[in-house]
């Protein structure tokens, strides 16, 4: 029978090599060194924590969700276990448990930009845009240097109709980051849905181009199609009142 003492000092080696494994970029490994440290010691919330970011990162949401709740009941005041199951809830299209999660996780970290974004995508892919437009908003308070927070908003502004605040908020993006592809793709757009025609076909090619350089000739391919929606004149009508060319979404 192993001592209690060498039980727990096995445990700790093997939570140090899944922590190695994790920030070197070996996934599978730190799950595996992981989950042999909860053999040793099942009531460590943070050997769940750490499991569950590198099932995160590899795309296994529901796996991640359950070590972040598993960590939740060992340590009900764990802000990164709330913080991150929002994310993966998020990324699960559950909204509803991602923003409790979020909002949970800010009680504990008020001023968190990530929470209050994450919070925000939930929001707004729920359908409530002025929430998340609020969320964004206090990010912004919290760190006005982050342009994610500018994008997202100008998104959620596209989608509660309001063009010229989008507009505003990707002008700041850019700004900030002049090679967010994303946000001169969608400042293109807003222009469309302001009127300026011209405006907007030079910020689309603008993207389009960065997109190639970038390496993303799929996302380059969207903003030449919508060049082409709007040079149709026949077309044009039709796509501002169906909106058949969509803003990208949050990443």
């Amino acid at each position: 029978m192993v001592h209690p003492i060498a039980q727990r000092q096995n445990a700790v080696t093997f939570y140090n090599q899944g922590v190695d494994r994790l920030n070197g970029g070996d996934y599978q490994g730190a799950i595996a060194s992981f989950t042999d440290s909860l053999k040793l010691n099942p009531n460590d919330p943070d050997s769940y924590y750490n499991r569950g970011y590198a099932e995160l990162i590899l795309g296994n949401y529901q796996r991640a969700i359950d070590d972040y709740t598993k960590a939740i009941e060992l340590n009900p005041k764990y802000a990164y276990a709330y913080g991150n199951r929002c994310y993966a809830s998020y990324l699960l299209r559950q909204y509803s448990k991602a923003i409790a999660d979020c909002t949970k996780a800010l009680e504990f970290q008020p001023n968190s930009v990530d929470y209050f974004i994450y919070r925000g995508n939930a929001q707004d892919d729920a359908g409530n845009h002025q929430a998340a437009i609020a969320d964004y908003t206090q990010a912004i308070r919290l760190d006005a240097r982050r342009a994610r927070s500018y994008y997202n908003r100008g998104l959620a502004y596209n989608r509660a109709g309001e063009h010229q605040k989008a507009l505003d908020d990707y002008h700041e993006t850019v700004k900030l980051d002049p090679q967010f592809a994303e946000a001169l793709h969608n400042r293109g757009l807003t222009y469309f849905k302001l009127g300026q025609e011209k405006q907007a076909i030079a910020e689309l090619e603008a993207a389009a181009k960065l997109f190639t350089a970038q390496g993303k000739a799929e996302f380059s391919q969207k903003s030449l199609k919508a060049i082409e929606a709007i040079k149709r004149s026949s077309e044009v009508q039709e796509f501002r009142s169906s909106r058949r060319l969509l803003l990208f979404l949050k990443g």
